[in-house]
């Protein structure tokens, strides 16, 4: 029994190491991840809009396998729980062969492994320590560093360059866990809801999707909001003046527009919509005497104010009705939409104490507008606005943040820098007389290595040739001279 499961467990790892299950996961996630982006979202989409998209029943089917909120399902948290389990057991079960070749350079090739390489030559040198200086001063031509290597009495140079490249892999592992690490942190912990503010409102509710409502620990103000249009009259950009108010003070503001969102005790409100209420703002008309017994006045109500007209009357805005319907002698609302609007305005007499309804448009049986000592004429009508505000709390995001900066350095190193090593170890031809053996590798972009090993290979061949020059001349230079051209 214990003999099967240590099989059954040994399996299993060979599973979830394996660079083939790895590779699935993470193609899942990506699909999964596109999914997110295709399907509308809650609660990013409103609820009318996504009754719009999908019939009942497909939208039921949706919710019910959490496609309507894809980052925050059970199953994409356990999927990415799987692929970062996928990913340290490939790391730990590969890592220490990795270490030890970082940590350890091979830096005197034997003779079997000198035999494999592919770039490799053999160069005829005078003596053993002729041919590793030329070899020294050749690596330094081209911008190598070089380093003697002792092993039972024989002298070589290794060389390399870029060792961390070796490591590169580890880095992008790290940045994917980072990531993943974040997505399960934001889908647990997480949230995303909406608010809608008029002007001058404030609120601290937040309506989540599922219709419940989450209380912030300081609300929300709007001061103003608008939006900016093309020439044709498309909408350009929507924008929110917003303030952060904390026991009963102002302690942040900012202008928010499309992905510049407002943050606050890691809370993000973004402008997500602007629109119009179903309430009137402000109300321009022009104010007559009914007898027609002086000037027409220019008049601005805004919603439950009083305006003066004279000594003895006061107008006031008292009901705005977008769409009205009248039905057995009442008044009733048909829709919100501002199609078929009424406006009753209370006209009032400071000494008889009387109130009149003037209705515009006048309505018969309902209208006081023939005992009114004014005419009104409407001019312009400016309603109430909203600003849609999404709200989200990821507190996951700084690892996801990191993660991105750490792949970028790790795909960097892994896409654009090579682990280059260089050996030269003394040996001797077929023949018996001295010679360098010069062998080079890199890990990846082996076609600019084989340039840069011609190039080695070009410059040591200048510096023998300089060292048979300098040997010839030395037969008639005093002995000073040469020891000064040594030391050199």
């Amino acid at each position: 029994m214990a003999a099967g499961f240590g099989s059954i467990r040994h399996k299993a790892w060979q599973t979830l190491s394996s660079i083939k299950t790895g590779v699935v996961l993470l193609i899942l996630v990506v699909i999964v991840s596109a999914l997110g982006t295709i399907v509308l979202q809650r609660p990013v989409t409103e609820a009318d809009e996504l009754q719009r998209a999908y019939s009942p029943q497909m939208l039921r089917i949706f919710d019910a396998l959490g496609l309507t909120d894809v980052f925050h399902s059970w199953w994409f948290v356990a999927l990415l729980v799987l692929v970062s389990l996928s990913i340290v057991a490939a790391s730990v079960d590969r890592f220490p062969n990795a270490w030890r070749f970082f940590a350890r350079p091979y830096k005197y090739p034997d003779e079997s492994f000198r035999k494999t390489l592919r770039s490799q030559v053999q160069v005829a040198v005078p003596d053993q320590e002729t041919g590793l200086r030329a070899f020294e001063r050749a690596l330094e031509r081209i911008g190598f560093s070089s380093q003697r290597v002792e092993r039972d009495g024989r002298s070589s140079i290794f060389s390399e360059r870029h060792r961390i490249s070796v490591m590169a892999v580890y880095i992008v592992h790290a940045s994917l866990l980072l990531i993943f690490l974040g997505g399960i942190i934001d889908a647990m912990w997480g949230w995303r809801g909406f608010m809608s503010l008029n002007q001058g409102q404030q609120s601290n509710q937040i309506e989540m999707h599922d219709g419940a409502h989450r209380a912030l620990p300081f609300a929300i103000r709007c001061d103003s909001a608008g939006q900016e249009r093309y020439a044709d009259g498309t909408p350009k950009k929507w924008w929110s003046k917003l303030a952060v108010v904390r026991d009963g003070q102002d302690v942040e503001r900012k202008e928010i527009v499309v992905n510049d969102p407002l943050v606050y005790k890691g809370v993000r409100f973004y402008q997500a919509s602007y629109g119009t209420t179903d309430k009137v703002d402000q109300l321009l008309l022009t104010a007559m005497p009914a007898d027609g017994q002086g000037q027409a006045r220019e008049l601005t109500l805004e919603p439950n104010q009083a305006e003066t007209l004279d000594a003895d009357t006061t107008v006031q805005l008292a009901e705005f009705i977008p769409d009205y319907v009248v039905r057995d002698g009442q008044v009733y609302t048909r829709s919100k939409d501002v199609q078929n609007p009424a406006v009753r305005l209370v006209v009032a007499s400071k000494k008889s104490g009387k109130q009149l309804n003037y209705w515009i448009p006048a309505i018969e049986g309902i209208a006081d507008n023939a005992a009114s000592p004014y005419r009104f004429d409407p001019k312009d009508l400016k309603m109430g606005y909203f600003t849609g505000l999404e709200v989200s709390h990821e507190p996951g995001q700084w690892g996801v943040w990191a993660g991105a900066v750490l792949m970028g350095i790790g795909l960097t190193l892994v896409f654009y820098i090579s682990h280059v090593r260089i050996w030269a170890v003394p040996v001797q031809d077929a023949a018996g007389r001295p010679a360098l053996w010069v062998g080079g590798i890199a890990n990846r972009n082996r076609d600019a290595f084989e340039a840069h090993f011609e190039e080695l290979r070009g410059k040591l061949s200048e510096e023998l040739k300089e060292q048979r020059k300098l040997r010839f001349e030395a037969k008639d230079r005093e002995p000073e001279e040469l020891l000064a051209i040594a030391a050199k």
